[in-house]
C-alpha cells in the first residue's frame, strides 16, 4: 500500500540534515493536484522510476504536466483523466550554509623540513559549505538514502582536504618555523583547489580556514630548547646547552654524593660535552674547507708520559690510555683534564722522587734511583 502524498513539505528540525527523502522508504502515491511545500533555502527534486524529473525551488507548487512537462506522457500513458495515481519519489534538499564544520588529520602528515630534515604535523582548522547543485549532489553523493547529514559527508570531505593539505605544504613551505605567516596563504590556497574538487559533487566550499598545523610533543620541545638559546644555526652552542642541562640533572640526582663525584661527573660531562660540539664542528665546516686543509686534531696531556698529543683513546708516544688514572694517586680522571678532581695534583707532569728527584715510572712505589718509598 502507497502512501498518499496530497500535500508534501518537509522542515529540518536537527539543523544538521542536508537531504531528506519523502516518503523516506519506497515511493510515495501521487496525483495531478498534490502539493509540494518548498521552503527558503531549499530545493525539492522529483523523482519517478530512479529519474529525476524536475528541481522545485521555493513555493507552493501544484503538481500539473505544466510545471513537469514530463509527466504528460508518462499520465496519459498508464491512466486516465487527472486524478489517475502515479508513484514518484521527492528529495528535499537543506541548500542553507553549513557552519563550523570540522577537519583534521587522523594521521600525521610527512613533510621534508629544510632545518630538522623529515617531521610529522598535525593540522586542523574548520570549513563551511553548502549545496549549490541539488540534483548533480543527490546523484552522486546521497542516492537513495532516506535522509543524509553533515556527519555523514564530513569524513569524505575530511579526505580531500587532508590530500590537497599535504601536496599544498610541501609546494610552499621549507621549514616549520615559517608556519605562522603562512596560515592565510595555506588557507586561500587551499580553499581555491578544493572548490573544483567539491564542485565535482555539486557543493560550494564558502569558507576554509586553518586554525593550526603543529609539529609532534617531542620537536616542539626541540624547537622550543634552541629558541631560548637564542642561536639556532650554532650547533657549538646548542652542544654546550645540552651538556650543561645534563650536568644540572646529574648534580640534582647524586644529592648528597659528595664534592669528589660531582667533580669528576662534571670533568666528564664538560670533556663530553666540549668533543661533541667540536666533533660537530669540524663535521659542518668540513665542506667549506680545500682537500689539502684538514680540521686540527684536539690535543690532550698523556696523565702517564706528559707528552702533547692529539685526542684518542691511547697515547702515540707511551702506548698507555688516555685519561686513564692519576699517577699520584691512582683516581680516574678525563681527557684533558689538568688537575686531579682526587688529589689535586697536577696532571701532565711526569712524577719524581720524593728524596732524589729522579723521574720515576708512574703508579711506582718506590724510587728506582734511591729506592724510597713514594706517598
Amino acid at each position: 500500500m502507497f502512501k498518499k502524498m496530497e500535500i508534501v513539505e518537509w522542515m529540518d528540525d536537527s539543523g544538521k540534515e542536508i537531504v531528506h527523502r519523502v516518503p523516506e522508504g519506497g515511493s510515495g502515491e501521487f496525483r495531478l493536484g498534490s502539493q509540494v511545500v518548498v521552503s527558503e533555502n531549499q530545493d525539492a527534486v522529483f523523482f519517478r522510476d530512479g529519474k529525476a524529473m524536475d528541481v522545485l525551488g521555493p513555493g507552493r507548487h501544484t503538481i500539473t504536466t505544466e510545471n513537469i512537462p514530463i509527466l504528460a506522457g508518462l499520465v496519459s500513458t498508464l491512466f486516465s483523466g487527472k486524478d489517475s495515481p502515479f508513484r514518484a519519489t521527492v528529495f528535499y534538499v537543506n541548500r542553507k550554509t553549513f557552519t563550523d564544520m570540522k577537519w583534521g588529520t587522523k594521521e600525521p602528515i610527512i613533510f621534508r623540513d629544510k632545518e630538522l630534515a623529515m617531521v610529522r604535523l598535525r593540522a586542523f582548522g574548520s570549513f563551511s559549505m553548502k549545496v549549490e547543485q541539488s540534483q548533480l549532489f543527490i546523484n552522486k553523493i546521497v542516492g537513495t538514502e532516506g535522509r543524509f547529514t553533515t556527519d555523514e559527508i564530513e569524513g569524505f570531505l575530511k579526505g580531500m582536504i587532508i590530500s590537497r593539505l599535504a601536496d599544498l605544504l610541501g609546494e610552499t613551505l621549507e621549514t616549520i618555523f615559517d608556519l605562522a605567516q603562512y596560515y592565510d596563504e595555506i588557507g586561500t590556497l587551499a580553499k581555491s583547489r578544493l572548490g573544483d574538487d567539491f564542485g565535482k559533487y555539486g557543493i560550494q566550499l564558502v569558507d576554509f580556514y586553518v586554525q593550526a598545523i603543529t609539529p609532534p610533543e617531542e620537536v616542539q620541545a626541540r624547537i622550543d630548547e634552541r629558541s631560548a638559546m637564542g642561536a639556532l644555526g650554532d650547533m657549538n652552542q646548542y652542544m654546550r646547552f645540552k651538556t650543561a642541562t645534563a650536568m644540572g640533572d646529574a648534580a640534582t640526582n647524586e644529592g648528597g654524593g659528595g664534592a669528589a663525584g660531582a667533580g669528576v661527573g662534571m670533568g666528564a660531562g664538560l670533556g663530553m660535552g666540549m668533543t661533541m660540539a667540536n666533533m660537530m664542528g669540524q663535521t659542518m665546516g668540513a665542506g667549506g674547507q680545500g682537500s689539502g686543509q684538514g680540521a686540527s686534531a684536539t690535543m690532550v696531556v698523556c696523565p702517564s708520559c706528559g707528552k702533547t698529543v692529539p685526542q684518542g683513546k691511547f697515547c702515540p708516544e707511551c702506548g698507555k690510555p688516555l685519561g686513564a688514572t692519576c699517577p699520584f694517586c691512582g683516581a680516574s680522571v678525563s681527557a684533558g683534564a689538568k688537575f686531579c678532581p682526587e688529589c689535586g695534583k697536577p696532571l701532565g707532569v711526569a712524577a719524581r722522587c720524593s728524596k732524589c728527584g729522579a723521574e720515576i715510572p708512574s703508579g711506582s712505589k718506590f724510587c728506582p734511583e734511591c729506592g724510597e718509598k713514594q706517598e
